[in-house]
């Protein structure tokens, strides 16, 4: 069945998760606390961040998990803070985190429109903070829907960001694939009933995404070759 949309994952996808989100778990946690190396270095362990290497365990709630989950990691170290002023904490470092393209995306997303796919992103990081970063690199408006953890329909493994993508655009999950870094992506991909696309510009490894892939590629820039063959 030919694929007629593509909805893809942000961090770790789009961008290349280690090179962007090391520089967040560091700004992050000297922030929350008070620039403390010390206190800073025992709160990047409960999130699975080593603040020396700027390098996340393959289990760290960051990876896939949501804004929400980072504070539920953190929260109990903070006694007189609320989740949601934690959440906003994270929103608003996320949302200054440097972009590192995985690929050039302007080009790469114009050249998928101009062949008439229709496009999306489903991230489980904040819906503000998704669309600064598409904003920042010139992408936002290729996309015919953007949603976040926050955004009402879910977060993945769920498939509920994914089916709201196929009823906005018109189109079966059948024809629809789902690219992504992490498991998390290709378990909402098969929920939702859709072609799984694995990519390695994120933390995990092809022999942990071709279970639940159909195809893994080294990145987004080979999806056009693939879909032709």
């Amino acid at each position: 069945m030919p694929i007629e949309a593509l909805l893809f994952d942000k961090d770790g996808t789009l961008f290349d998760f280690a090179a962007t989100w090391g520089a967040f778990g560091r700004s992050f946690l000297a922030r929350i606390a008070n620039q403390d190396a010390d206190r800073a270095e025992y709160l990047g362990r409960l999130i699975g961040f080593d603040m020396v290497s700027g390098r996340y365990e393959a289990g760290s709630v960051v990876i896939a998990g949501t804004p929400g989950e980072i504070a539920d990691a953190l929260l109990h170290e903070f006694p007189g803070m609320a989740h949601a002023d934690m959440v906003s904490m994270i929103n608003d470092e996320s949302a200054c985190a440097p972009q590192v393209e995985a690929v050039p995306l302007v080009p790469f997303f114009g050249g998928l429109r101009d062949k008439g796919y229709k496009l999306g992103v489903a991230t489980n990081d904040g819906h503000s903070p998704a669309h600064a970063h598409l904003e920042a690199v010139g992408i936002r408006e290729l996309f015919d829907f953007v949603a976040g953890f926050d955004s009402g329909h879910g977060a993945k493994p769920g498939p509920g960001q994914l089916l709201a993508f196929a009823a906005h655009v018109g189109i079966d999950p059948a024809r629809i694939a789902m690219v992504g870094d992490s498991t998390h992506d290709l378990e909402a991909g098969r929920a939702a009933g859709m072609t799984t696309i694995g990519v390695l510009t994120g933390l995990a490894g092809a022999e942990d995404l071709s279970p639940l892939a159909d195809v893994v590629l080294p990145n987004i820039g080979h999806i056009p070759d693939w879909l032709a063959a």
